[in-house]
C-alpha cells in the first residue's frame, strides 16, 4: 500500500515562494508517474504537473512559474512556487498513479494524499 503526505503548504504574498513536499512510503517512485493537482473552493480539481522518471509536464498556467522535481533516496516529489498568484489559492494534492505512463487526469491516479492548503494574498 502507497502513502502519500504532503507538507510545505501556507500562506505568501503575492509574489512569493513556497515548495511542496510529498512523501511516499511504498514502492519507488521513479518508475510510476507522480503528479500534484490542485482543488480552490467552488472548483473542480485541476492537474498541475506531473513526473515520471525525467520527464516532467505542467499546465499551461503554472509554466515557467512552478517545478516539479524527485528526490529518489528520499522517496519524495517537490513542486517548488514561485512568482505565486492570488488564483493560484488552492489544497494541493499528491497522488500517484498505479499504471505506467503519464497522465494529466486526476481519474487515472490511484493514491492522493490528504492535500496541503496554499493560500496567496494580494
Amino acid at each position: 500500500q502507497v502513502q502519500l503526505v504532503e507538507s510545505g503548504g501556507g500562506l505568501v504574498q503575492a509574489g512569493g515562494s513556497l515548495r511542496l513536499s510529498c512523501a511516499a512510503s511504498g514502492r519507488s517512485f521513479s518508475s510510476y508517474a507522480t503528479g500534484w493537482f490542485r482543488q480552490a473552493p467552488g472548483k473542480e480539481r485541476e492537474f498541475v504537473a506531473s513526473i515520471r522518471r525525467g520527464d516532467a509536464y505542467y499546465a499551461d498556467s503554472v509554466k515557467g512559474r512552478f517545478t516539479i522535481s524527485r528526490d529518489d533516496a528520499q522517496n519524495t516529489v517537490y513542486l517548488q512556487m514561485n512568482s505565486l498568484k492570488p488564483e493560484d489559492t488552492a489544497v494541493y494534492y499528491c497522488a500517484r498513479r498505479a499504471q505506467f505512463g503519464m497522465s494529466i487526469n486526476s481519474y487515472e491516479y490511484d493514491y492522493w494524499g490528504q492535500g496541503t492548503q496554499v493560500t496567496v494574498s494580494s
